[in-house]
């Protein structure tokens, strides 16, 4: 792919050069990695001459662009949920002598769509497409399934282009056949920014003390977390529940009242912000916070409690930070790490993929030449198990950003397998300077974030507490054991079914205590059963991410198949496990072992 460098400058006042005076328009089929958060490429996309759809990652986004000042004379209209094809529709007849200016979120996209075809307007020539923060492409690929809906149409498009301060490398080889620049803005002065990295043991009580430190400073304290649980969890425990204000989606800010918490609200504003403002990943992205003061920013991980709270330092720290146009006072990361996270090189993710891909592919060519329905069938639940299946889109074809979504959370997985890891993210970082400190606390000398709220259901806190146990694995240190002990005095039953049937039989049955309790009974006096029976127990009993010895794995093996009936088609030693997962050899107490990386089959 072909790359253009473009410089810009600061002034002697500080101020950074705009995009529009380096780079007045944004050229066609550009990826534009801007590097720096704030330059205006949003800006200059709405001042631009010509009719323009601009997709957003979220709607907070959205409505602070409309409601901007500085745009009240550019036709901006705003789309997202709620709002209809035909008030678009309406909007475009009214704005036959204005350009276009539609900013939508990718979900939304369709209604846009529709209302060009029923006007009987040509939407991929007579529209400039922008895809703004484009690495949100990849990074919620995994649970919001229709956000690259558009890229279905982006490349129809006759004039388009994506931008960020950053972009993760796109695998569509449509980037490549359209022939694809990438414009690569280059500050030409030193934009690093001091980070205080705090490694702890308990993230509470280092929240705790890094509150401290700023008490008595006028400044608010901005907070970022992508957990409404520990941000409810955090302000009771500290007694910062009349002090503080919660910015977060929807249903987040109705849980939150449910629980008697008022000061929460899916939109940010000046008006509604306290001494300490807590935002979850809604607000990592896009959103201009423009205040006159300059806050303390805290951004906090806890592994163990939520493992989507890990933040990029490539990606999110940088987003987070630049979300302050009149800048911060300081920023600081506080995170624990797991051991237990899997630790895999680029090569070994992309090998595992080319894999599972094919393996994939015999299987389906098994199912297209099945003679018979039976086999079909047997085929068909075999080809569902399979775990490339999370890597294709709803019409069975190769989903890439899917794809680049799994490489780039497995790469995020080595950041937080300990200490040094993480660190080194951040060195390997041009946007920061870090500084290093560890926070470790003498198990039961100070209070740990508690796991419970009563805001959840008795289906929550068991999914919370199985959730945990998956990060916990084999508890080889003591403070593992002392989270597990936690969890067992907050709910004996799931961490007890937990340890016999495994995670996949309780998400099954539904975290129904009757139905698991039957499950445990029968896991003892099973019938006979043939087939996909053995894998499934066996991933019942093995779970990714875990140390085994080779004796432990070849006794529980050989236990499967007996519990069964069924003769193994070869010898069972530790090495069977890797008929079923991608292992790595490791030393489990000083014996030989295995330490599962991910499922094959």
């Amino acid at each position: 792919m072909k790359k253009v460098t473009i410089n810009v400058s600061m002034n002697e006042l500080g101020k950074v050069q705009y995009l529009t005076e380096v780079l007045p328009e944004i050229p066609t089929n550009t990826i534009l990695y801007k590097k720096l958060t704030g330059l205006g490429a949003t800006y200059g996309e709405i001042k631009a001459k010509r009719n323009s759809i601009i997709i957003e990652p979220n709607v907070p986004v959205i409505i602070g662009k409309c409601n901007d000042p500085k745009h009240k004379d550019d036709n901006l209209f705003g789309v997202y949920e709620g709002v209809y094809t035909d008030a678009i529709v309406t909007y475009l007849e009214k704005s036959v002598k204005k350009h276009y200016k539609l900013l939508t979120t990718p979900e939304s996209f369709p209604k846009i769509k529709s209302a060009f075809e029923e006007l009987e307007v040509d939407i991929y020539s007579s529209c400039f497409l922008l895809f703004d923060e484009c690495h949100k492409l990849v990074k919620d690929a995994d649970y919001r399934s229709d956000i690259a809906l558009p890229l279905y149409d982006f490349f129809r498009f006759e004039r388009k282009a994506l931008v960020s301060a950053t972009p993760i490398e796109l695998s569509d080889p449509r980037f490549k056949e359209q022939q694809f620049q990438t414009v690569e803005i280059e500050p030409t002065f030193d934009y690093s920014k001091k980070i205080r990295l705090y490694h702890t043991n308990n993230t509470l009580q280092t929240f705790k003390d890094a509150l401290q430190k700023q008490k008595g400073k006028p400044e608010p304290c901005c907070i970022f977390i992508n957990s409404t649980d520990i941000v409810y969890a955090l302000m009771k425990q500290l007694d910062l529940l009349e002090q503080s204000a919660v910015f977060c989606a929807p249903k987040s800010v109705e849980k939150l009242k449910r629980n008697k918490f008022k000061n929460a609200s899916e939109q940010w504003d000046k008006s509604k912000m306290k001494q300490y403002n807590f935002f979850t990943s809604r607000f990592f992205n896009a959103v201009d916070i423009e205040l006159e003061e300059r806050p303390d920013v805290i951004i906090l991980t806890d592994v163990f409690f939520a493992e989507h709270t890990m933040i990029d330092p490539h990606t999110d720290t940088i987003q987070i930070v630049g979300r302050f146009r009149n800048g911060i006072s300081s920023i600081t990361h506080i995170s624990n790490t797991n051991k237990g996270l899997p630790q895999r090189t680029q090569d070994e993710i992309r090998g595992y993929l080319i894999c599972s891909k094919e393996i994939y592919r015999i299987m389906k060519n098994f199912y297209d030449c099945a003679s018979d329905r039976a086999s079909r069938d047997a085929y068909r639940a075999a080809l569902e198990s399979l775990p490339f299946n999370r890597m294709l889109d709803k019409d069975g074809k190769e989903n890439w950003f899917a794809i680049d979504n799994y490489m780039d959370e497995e790469i995020m997985k080595n950041y937080y397998h300990d200490e040094n890891c993480l660190c080194e993210a951040y060195n390997n970082c041009t946007s920061f300077l870090p500084y290093h400190e560890g926070f470790y606390y003498s198990v039961g000398d100070s209070e740990r974030l508690k796991r419970e709220n009563k805001s959840q259901s008795i289906k929550e806190k068991r999914k919370e507490i199985v959730r945990q146990l998956e990060m916990l694995g084999e508890c080889t240190t003591e403070m593992e054991l002392e989270y597990k002990r936690d969890l067992m005095a907050a709910e004996p039953f799931i961490v007890k079914a937990y340890d016999t049937v495994g995670k996949a039989v309780i998400e099954q049955l539904n975290y129904s205590l009757k139905r698991i309790t039957e499950a445990m009974i029968q896991k003892q006096y099973s019938e006979k059963a043939m087939g996909t029976e053995v894998i499934q127990l066996i991933k019942n009993s093995f779970q990714v991410g875990n140390k085994y010895s080779c004796k432990s794995i070849k006794e529980e093996i050989s236990r499967i198949y007996g519990l069964l009936g069924v003769h193994p088609p070869k010898a069972i030693t530790g090495k069977t496990i890797s008929d079923f997962f991608t292992v790595s050899e490791c030393k489990v107490k000083g014996d030989r072992g295995y330490l599962l990386i991910s499922e094959i089959m």
